[in-house]
């Protein structure tokens, strides 16, 4: 009798660990990642068919041969419709991505490397993206700061985690609308230093930054002759070049359950994600923010940012470029290790943005 019943304990304490065992590795993803389809060869995202013909049919402004599957119809409360209006040669401008309760961190960046007039032979524009506010004290106060600084964009968009894209492609849509003479296109959080100097450089030559300004001129001209240096030196991307830049990854979903990022398989069945570049700071040329507004409507809509925009940049064949003078983390400072620094993230304080800011400005960096 005692056998029998140790018999059956031990199939029971069996079944119970293998059960157990069972749902943890289902919690942490492993039997998702077993019927995840190969990105490579088999990747498609709805609208499944050829975009390309349907996007030329709205760039001519015909009706399109298939009605588009996606439509963000934005409600601007504040456009801020002049702010690209005032000036002809419009070479960059910052849409930055803003809590709404975040005015000191909007302060240091107007006073920073957000200040338009920063260079007097250079048109720069600066707004500041935010959300629906429910908050009627919080939302009159940004309104004083609108009427005050004229550099808002609220979207009718609830500002949560997973809004992201709505925030994004909000500011996406504006910039196509109110803005699209505009060569160059940074859509930045504003938790991050910029330096405006250096954003101006990596434009000018993005596959050589920073190499083409550490060599000296002297050296350049014994190369190639000093015409050819002068017009290395004064080199200009041509309008059609659609660049896609900032801090690249080639990255995986998550499958654990718990995650903040969890992504099931109805959502997104492939093993891997497109090639990205990190939500919280993207240069986009002109060129590709218009194939991208475009290919957005034949594009279902995806609820992290920087996937979204890689899924948009894939369908039109638009390559990310990685450049290590982003910064994902913190860039650790030191005055000397800043000379080339592009973006860095963790500057959440204003007080130290304003201070790392103004010394690299100091030492002709910024």
């Amino acid at each position: 009798m005692c056998l029998r019943r140790r018999s059956k304990l031990k199939k029971l304490y069996i079944v119970f660990g293998f059960v157990l065992c069972f749902s943890v590795l289902s919690i942490f993803g492993v039997f998702h990642h077993a019927f995840e389809i190969d990105f490579y060869s088999g990747f498609h995202y709805p609208y499944d068919g050829d975009i390309e013909p349907l996007i030329n049919q709205l760039r001519h402004n015909e009706t399109p041969s298939v009605p588009p599957i996606n439509e963000y119809n934005f409600i601007y409360y504040k456009n801020c419709d002049r702010k690209c209006k005032d000036i002809t040669d419009l070479r960059l401008i910052y849409i930055v991505k803003s809590a709404a309760s975040n005015f000191q961190q909007r302060l240091a960046i107007r006073s920073s490397w957000g200040f338009e007039r920063r260079f007097s032979d250079v048109g720069i524009r600066t707004v500041f993206l935010i959300g629906n506010i429910k908050d009627v004290h919080l939302q009159k106060f940004i309104t004083e700061e609108s009427h005050k600084f004229n550099d808002i964009v609220q979207a009718n968009f609830t500002d949560v985690y997973f809004n992201n894209t709505y925030k994004l492609m909000s500011g996406l849509y504006w910039a196509f609308k109110y803005c699209e003479k505009a060569k160059f296109y940074m859509f930045v959080d504003d938790d991050y230093y910029v330096s405006t100097k250096n954003v101006l450089r990596f434009i000018k030559f993005p596959t050589k930054y920073p190499e083409y300004l550490k060599e000296p001129f002297a050296n350049i001209q014994a190369h190639l002759g000093q015409r050819k240096a002068l017009d290395l030196l004064d080199f200009e991307l041509d309008n059609d070049v659609r660049l896609y830049a900032g801090y690249g990854f080639h990255s995986v979903p998550f499958r654990h359950y718990f995650s903040k990022w969890y992504v099931p398989l109805s959502e997104y069945p492939y093993h891997k994600w497109p090639p990205y570049i990190s939500g919280g700071a993207i240069i986009l040329s002109n060129s590709a923010l218009r194939d991208m507004y475009y290919a957005s409507f034949y594009t279902k809509h995806f609820r992290f940012d920087d996937i979204y925009v890689a899924i948009l940049a894939y369908k039109v064949d638009i390559e990310p470029f990685h450049s290590d003078d982003f910064h994902f983390y913190k860039n650790p400072y030191y005055r000397v290790n800043y000379q080339y620094t592009i973006a860095s993230h963790g500057y959440n304080d204003p007080q130290e943005l304003l201070k790392v800011w103004n010394e690299q400005k100091i030492l002709g960096n910024a």
